[in-house]
């Protein structure tokens, strides 16, 4: 059955949000809270949704996106070549399909590939110039890193000066180095060991102690934890006698140069002699020194690398096998449920404890109510967990041969555990959720970031920080908090002074003269947007008759469907929500309703059968009159919308000067194009149509 446009967009809206937080947890944070097998099935859904349904697609999708961006505490690097990641593959069959296109493609019988263990560590970048260390950087979001020399620097196995001995022909004027950082399994014990004396956390594995030892701003504390690199290719290079045919030769050069690489490395032909060499890795992976999470492949010959390319995010020369998880058995003691920042209510397991993966377990994910009953998951049961990813533990199965006959069945609670609002799960939806997204504490700090960000609230200087201390210090506990807030309260914080807390409450003053649409989007209510929100600014007119709407009438506004309708009911029909919005109104904030009633008649009007609704249109290049925010506002106004990409489902393309690749395209598809007098007029007779 074909999917209801609205719930596409819903899904694929839920699954970017769900993504961008674990790219968080993961690049910024280096605490990641999903497996890396979880977290690829969620990045694989949304990419096939997109690619089904090139209207919903967007550049800002994570999927056009290697890594995170860079955290602003470090000066940043441009890479003179992207820092791509590598796709995945889980099983043989990938592997096996990998080779097969590779072969396909490049028009041969066979390929040699250089194969290599994977390393479960930091990717970073080596600048040397005229053989000497300049500077380092991480990955970050693949085109821009942390600058991070100075704790490079410290690294021993780094090499400062690259050797000359040995190295038949002239070093590069100018090489960047890619390799890995990492800590040792016995380095990682050894600092743990220390954080017990010192009585303090405990690092979860090597991958997450490597990656927040080489954040330190102090590289007397990166210095300290005895890190390790290895080197696995290169980037940009000028100049010098470096191999330019083959991977594995250059690799061979590195090593001349001084520059560490691991022993296992080798070549390989075929997908079967890749699948053996993973095998035999993954026999050796307990005893190596390091941590390892899979085998990498890569096409040998750089000729058909070069004619093998890429794709937006990913190499297609190249391929990560992933290793399986590691697994053991326990009792599952009870069923805890937590809340997540988004309002998702997550089962959790409550596990007598059990050494897996190296570590000793006592929670595990359940994920949903869904995979508990699909599984059949009872508390009382013994259940095989895994390590999933060697990172966060699931329970993958029951073992209902051992089932006892004292076994209790888990029931999802119906309303929030932490605030006591209706927890509700939407027809389709897999997660149940809390209602009380202005009230929840779990959920109070992104209830407040997303109030104050710039296309809400526009509130300045209320950043990630502050706004932790706000919370954490009980001082804003809601969105309505924010109005109440003191100078000498706010000046006392850290990293505040008068001056700055002055700062912050005249931008709070000045927020509230807004628009109903805005206010609506500050809300945070699930699947409302920026679209969504001036829809119903347009069509209610007013906030207290969009708080009165139910489903049904919520269904009458154009572009809205069912659950987007459902949601904002079920948000307005929370008191604890509606207590938060009085206080909000009673603080001030204040939008031109008149103003507002009269769009709302516009819309009721404006949309019914003009020749635009329903179309859709892509904006290219500087139009000579209208802003494009402006064009876009008056296309989506008509019932029509904008879509950043242009596809065989584009109906316009409204190119300006400087209209770039989207024009071509829409020449080549035979999409008409129209000026910006062109779409003026289209839109006139679109109204003169509906009216």
């Amino acid at each position: 059955m074909r999917e209801h446009p609205d719930q596409v967009a819903c899904r694929i809206q839920e699954l970017r949000d769900i993504i961008n937080h674990h790219d968080d947890r993961y690049h910024k944070f280096d605490a990641p809270t999903i497996s890396d097998a979880e977290f690829d099935k969620l990045f694989r859904e949304l990419e096939e949704l997109e690619q089904r349904y090139p209207q919903f697609d967007t550049p800002n999708s994570p999927t056009k996106r290697v890594g995170a961006p860079p955290l602003k505490v470090f000066s940043q690097i441009i890479h003179r070549t992207p820092m791509l990641r590598l796709g995945n593959a889980f099983d043989e069959a990938e592997v096996r399909a990998f080779d097969r296109r590779v072969r396909e493609t490049l028009g041969v019988s066979s390929v040699e590939y250089a194969v290599e263990p994977k390393f479960d560590g930091l990717a970073v970048s080596l600048c040397y110039q005229d053989g000497i260390f300049k500077t380092g950087a991480t990955r970050g979001d693949g085109y821009v890193g942390e600058d991070v020399t100075a704790n490079l620097r410290t690294i021993r196995s780094i090499p400062l000066t690259l050797v000359r001995s040995g190295f038949a022909g002239q070093c590069p004027s100018f090489l960047e180095v890619r390799g890995e950082v990492l800590m040792l399994k016995a380095d990682f014990d050894n600092l743990n060991l220390q954080q017990r004396e010192k009585n303090q956390k405990e690092f979860i594995n090597p991958r997450n102690a490597a990656a927040g030892s080489l954040r330190q701003l102090d590289p007397r504390i990166t210095a300290s934890r005895k890190l390790t690199f290895f080197a696995y290719g290169i980037g940009a290079c000028e100049g010098g006698t470096m191999p330019r045919e083959k991977h594995d030769r250059i690799l061979d050069h590195l090593a001349l140069l001084g520059l560490p690489l691991p022993f296992e490395r080798r070549t390989a032909t075929g997908a079967e002699a890749l699948l053996q060499y993973n095998r035999e890795i993954g026999a050796q992976r307990a005893g190596l020194p390091y941590e390892i999470d899979g085998t990498v492949y890569k096409v040998n010959d750089l000729l058909q690398q070069e004619q093998l390319g890429f794709v937006s995010r990913a190499p297609r020369f190249a391929l990560a096998h992933k290793f399986p998880a590691q697994e053991a058995v326990t009792e599952l003691l009870g069923i805890d449920v937590q809340v997540g920042r988004t309002g998702a209510l997550t089962p959790v397991a409550r596990l007598k404890p059990v050494f897996v993966g190296g570590v000793t377990v006592t929670n595990a994910t359940l994920h949903n109510e869904d995979e508990i009953r699909r599984k059949d998951v009872m508390i009382g049961d013994s259940v095989t967990v895994r390590r999933a990813g060697d990172v966060i533990p699931e329970v993958v199965a029951v073992q209902k041969e051992k089932r006892p006959s004292c076994v209790t069945v888990f029931l999802m609670p119906d309303h929030c555990p932490v605030c006591g609002s209706r927890a509700v799960r939407q027809p389709g939806e897999a997660l149940t959720r809390c209602t009380g997204g202005l009230f929840c504490p779990a959920q109070r700090k992104q209830a407040i970031l997303h109030f104050v960000s710039r296309r809400a609230m526009n509130i300045h200087g209320l950043g990630d920080k502050l706004v932790e201390q706000l919370v954490d210090n009980a001082i804003v506990r809601t969105p309505a908090d924010l109005y109440r807030l003191g100078i000498a309260g706010l000046a006392a914080l850290a990293r505040m002074a008068n001056k700055s807390a002055g700062n912050v409450l005249h931008a709070i003053e000045k927020s509230k003269h807004t628009t109903l649409a805005r206010f609506i989007y500050a809300l945070g209510i699930r699947n409302v947007g920026e679209t969504t929100a001036r829809d119903l600014a347009r069509y209610f007119g007013g906030l207290d008759r969009l708080m009165r709407a139910d489903a049904e009438s919520l269904c009458k506004v154009p572009n809205i469907g069912p659950v987007v309708a459902s949601n904002i009911a079920e948000f307005f029909a929370e008191r604890h929500n509606l207590e938060v919005i009085e206080q909000l109104r009673s603080s001030g904030i204040r939008w031109p309703e008149e103003d507002d009633s009269k769009n709302a008649r516009d819309i009721r009007g404006f949309t019914a059968g003009g020749k635009a609704e329903g179309k859709t249109f892509v904006l290219t290049g500087t139009l000579p009159n209208l802003a494009r925010e402006d064009a876009k506002k008056m296309i989506e106004a008509s019932g029509a919308k904008v879509t950043s990409s242009v596809s065989k489902k584009t109906d316009y393309v409204v190119a300006g000067a400087d209209p770039g690749s989207k024009y071509d395209k829409a020449v080549e598809l035979g999409i008409p194009v129209l000026d910006e007098a062109g779409l003026l007029q289209l839109l006139q007779e679109s109204q003169a149509t509906s009216s």
